[in-house]
């Protein structure tokens, strides 16, 4: 459970905007979006590679 503790004199939007900040965080929304359709493991696994290969062109890239 997330608590945020509203400081004295202060707004409501800042609050909110901890309270957001704290709930992404969490990453729940990521991990209901997930689990709303099934993946496979090995899609999984392939999906890490290519995402690990991008990564790794755009670092070969930027460090020439």
């Amino acid at each position: 459970m997330i608590i945020v503790n509203v400081k004295e004199n202060e707004s409501i939007e800042k609050a909110l905007k901890r309270f957001k900040k704290k709930f992404d965080k969490t990453g729940a929304v990521r991990e209901l979006r997930a689990r709303q359709a099934f993946t496979k493991p090995s899609v999984k696994r392939r999906d890490q590679v290519i995402k690990a290969a991008y990564k790794q062109r755009l670092q070969e890239e930027a460090s020439k």
